[in-house]
């Protein structure tokens, strides 16, 4: 039976490529199939990717929710976010994976994917606990060139309600470079990204299929 991937993205969509590639290349890296994916961003270039690769899409804008009720936005977050659960569970997917994907997910979102046994992982531009939430990349650069840091790294973690504190699946450390520029280690951690997205994709599908069968 073939893994179901449903991937969320925001922007470029290199990782969700090298997923597409991973997936389509040789099934002994990822034996999986990635059916469908989720844009919160009509412009994101990684809709074309998925495009172009046959793959289905939806753009799901939390935009048209904040319209509808101006006054309340939390209120209208967890709407979109419900919606979202129910867009994701539609598709069925085994895992869903965050490649790029540039908006929190609440409880409201994450706790019907739960009850469904689906899980969630996210990739994220930092060691864990270093540089939670956005912007990870540049404020590990601005650190380092204040010489608080000399490292910082990739992780593909478990999505929970906090953000980017989930268990970590991968961790990989990367060391700065002095007179690096900030373009230089960007393009430095998608070279990483692009392996470990698959790699930590890989690992929660089997980790998942380990647990389907202790529990049988």
């Amino acid at each position: 039976m073939t893994r179901r991937i449903l991937v969320l993205i925001s922007g470029n969509g290199s990782n969700l490529q090298a997923l597409i590639d991973a997936s389509r290349a040789n099934p002994s890296t990822l034996e999986a199939s990635i059916i469908h994916v989720i844009s919160n961003k009509k412009a994101a270039y990684g809709l074309k990717r998925a495009a172009n690769a046959g793959i289905p899409s939806t753009y799901h804008n939390l935009l048209a929710y904040k319209n509808k009720n101006p006054n309340n936005p939390q209120e209208a977050r967890e709407a979109y976010d419900a919606d979202l659960a129910k867009l994701i569970l539609a598709q069925t997917p085994d895992l869903v994976v965050c490649a790029g994907w540039m908006h929190i997910l609440s409880p409201t979102a994450l706790d019907p994917l739960e009850e469904a046994g689906v899980d969630i992982i996210n990739l994220h531009p930092a060691l864990p606990g270093q540089f939670d939430g956005a912007n990870a990349i540049e404020r590990a650069y601005e650190e380092f060139q204040r010489g608080e840091i000399t490292k910082t790294g990739i992780m593909i973690h478990y999505v929970i309600a906090a953000v980017d504190k989930g268990t970590p699946i991968i961790v990989r450390e990367i060391e700065m470079i002095k007179g690096e520029s900030l373009g230089d280690l960007e393009n430095r951690m998608h070279v990483v990204e692009h392996v470990e997205i698959v790699n930590g994709t890989r690992i929660a599908l089997e980790e998942r299929e380990r647990s389907k069968q202790a529990s049988e």
